[in-house]
């Protein structure tokens, strides 16, 4: 079973069930390559140290891309006497969320990309179509620009959220940008006295200025209005205002919540399989492995540490067994 982004929401149940069912896993990755410096003979040699390979492949296999994940689940079934198993493969691509997600760049080799080809890899299914996902890092990122928004819209656009930071008095605008809010503000107050129009539109304009009319708004229409941001075909930004009552904006917030969770959830995306795998506690086997473990925790949690003794550490959180 292939799931493309399409389906990938539709069917992770069945992953996780098949994760929570088994008896153990088995992984496997396909990488864009596998060496930017030495020869894979060399860079595998049989007489390395466990510390020695392990900086090799630190050093030179790190910039390639894990782009495919296969994952098989094995589980006994004592009346047939046989073990029942179930395969998923994972295209996987890091795709940008939104203009402040991270730009990944890898390299590709050649040699790997050829090998790939001419067993029937389909790129096209990674490229256009793989599974975005975010490290543990850029997760906490993400979830703090959305807390930053939510205390934005305190007061002006949501009553759910009571944060410390909430806009208490009048704001400090500067110099230059006072023209600009003083016409915000009239026309919100021509919208206000306005039986007819439910809503205004503002002209797209900086993050900067969005967010001194989000604290402007906060502190001077505590009540009766909604506020949001919205993007145009052009990707430009803009805030949208609404005549609204206390229950109207609640509704609207809730709904607001709902869809930036769902969007948090789709940028975490293929991450979301490997913590269920790692939270788990299941037996993980693999052929040769170590690249594929070491590629999976530095795309799907953090970077890789310095030596093999803080790395084993950190495998034991990842893969337990």
């Amino acid at each position: 079973f292939t799931p493309l982004p399409a389906d990938f929401k539709d069917n992770l149940n069945k992953v996780y069930e098949a994760i929570e069912e088994a008896d153990f896993l088995a992984i496997d990755g396909e990488f864009s390559g596998i060496s930017d410096g030495p020869s894979v003979s060399a860079l595998t040699n049989g007489f390395d140290t466990p510390e020695e390979r392990y900086q090799k492949l630190k050093k030179h296999s790190m910039d390639f891309l894990l782009f495919q994940f296969g994952l098989c689940t094995f589980k006994y079934d004592h009346a047939e006497e046989k073990y029942i198993m179930k395969s998923f493969n994972f295209y996987i691509f890091p795709k940008p969320f939104n203009r402040s997600s991270p730009d990944v760049k890898f390299v590709c080799q050649s040699s790997s990309i050829d090998f790939l080809a001419n067993q029937g890899f389909d790129f096209n299914k990674v490229f256009r179509n793989g599974i975005p996902y975010l490290n543990q890092e850029e997760e906490r990122q993400l979830r703090e620009q959305y807390d930053e928004k939510r205390s934005q819209a305190n007061g002006a656009g949501s009553l759910s959220y009571i944060s410390p930071n909430a806009t208490k008095c009048p704001v400090t605008i500067p110099e230059d940008q006072k023209k600009f809010i003083e016409k915000v503000v009239e026309q919100i107050e021509e919208l206000l006295k306005n039986e007819e129009n439910e809503s205004l539109e503002l002209e797209p304009c900086t993050g900067f200025q969005r967010k001194l009319i989000y604290q402007t708004l906060s502190w001077k229409y505590p009540k009766g209005i909604h506020v949001e941001t919205l993007e145009s075909d052009k990707k430009e930004r803009y805030i949208v205002i609404s005549k609204v009552d206390e229950e109207e904006r609640k509704r609207r917030e809730q709904q607001k919540q709902a869809k930036e969770q769902e969007e948090l959830n789709d940028a975490v995306g293929f991450s979301r399989v490997v913590h269920a795998i790692a939270n788990s506690g299941k037996l993980v086997i693999g052929h040769n492995m170590l690249l594929d473990v070491m590629h999976t925790i530095h795309q799907f949690y953090c970077p890789l540490p310095d030596d093999l003794s803080e790395f084993k550490e950190v495998t034991s959180c990842v893969f337990p067994r």
